[in-house]
């Protein structure tokens, strides 16, 4: 049996993270500390637990990774005055700016990918995303 939709959407979400990959490795990321940057970038400060949630990996990965974004100084980690048992991760001025980049390298991909597609592709495929929400009712972020 052919899965129509899940295969190639999986498809595609592997050949974008590998085209990606060399990209951000350029400016001495991998693929995850430069989304979570660009998410930061317009969801900043975030709790520990929703950049949990939106990324799907576990917290010890997840504190990984923060430990290297802050190392590098593109995060900074503070006490959630709401919760002090909690985080809350803010993008510094540094991260904000390698965030941007990455920003206009995806823009680069999307206009690429757009210009190969008729509006009515582009339609279909947003019909195909709004029925995977409208399905599966899976909220990753709250806000």
């Amino acid at each position: 049996m052919a899965l129509d939709f899940l295969s190639p959407l999986h498809k595609a979400s592997r050949q974008i993270s590998v085209y990606l990959e060399g990209r951000t490795r350029e400016l001495g990321l991998s693929p995850l500390d430069g989304h979570v940057l660009t998410y930061l970038r317009s969801y900043s400060p975030a709790s520990i637990r929703d950049l949990v949630r939106v990324f799907g990996i576990k917290q010890s990965t997840f504190t990984s990774l923060l430990d290297r974004l802050e190392e590098a100084g593109y995060a900074r980690r503070t006490i959630n005055p709401d919760d002090r048992r909690s985080f809350l991760v803010h993008i510094t001025d540094r991260g904000s700016e390698l965030a941007g980049r990455i920003t206009r390298l995806l823009r680069t991909l999307e206009d690429d990918i757009r210009r190969r597609v008729q509006g009515r592709d582009v339609k279909g495929f947003q019909a195909v995303m709004r029925a995977v929400d409208e399905i599966t009712h899976v909220r990753l972020r709250e806000r």
